[in-house]
């Protein structure tokens, strides 16, 4: 596995359904309003190795600090994934990954 000291900023992708899609889409407008995180779609289909519906957060090193705290607490049983972005996308989502609530299976296949 390729070794990194560079992190050049976080991923945390809010993971929703049918019946849960307000719920992500106000916890995502708060963290931006609050912690000014670029909020990404709301996707309302799976994308690239998510498995389910998600919306993206992308912070940096300071802003992550304390958006996954703050997403520890506030999540309200919505699934959170977060990664670092190195430059290394298949280690950063394998290897790296950080999980608020139920560890979920992502398709690599997507960074071979």
């Amino acid at each position: 596995m390729k070794q990194t000291n560079s992190i050049t900023g976080y991923h945390a992708h809010i993971y929703f359904d049918t019946a849960t899609v307000d719920q992500a889409r106000r916890l995502c407008q708060q963290a931006e309003d609050q912690f000014g995180v670029q909020m990404g779609r709301v996707h309302e289909k799976t994308v690239g190795p998510h498995p389910m519906w998600s919306c993206q957060l992308a912070a940096t090193p300071e802003q992550f600090s304390v958006l996954l705290p703050w997403l520890a607490l506030n999540r309200d049983g919505l699934i959170v994934f977060a990664h670092p972005e190195t430059g290394d996308d298949l280690a950063d989502h394998r290897d790296h990954g950080i999980w608020l609530g139920t560890g979920l299976d992502l398709d690599f296949s997507i960074f071979a």
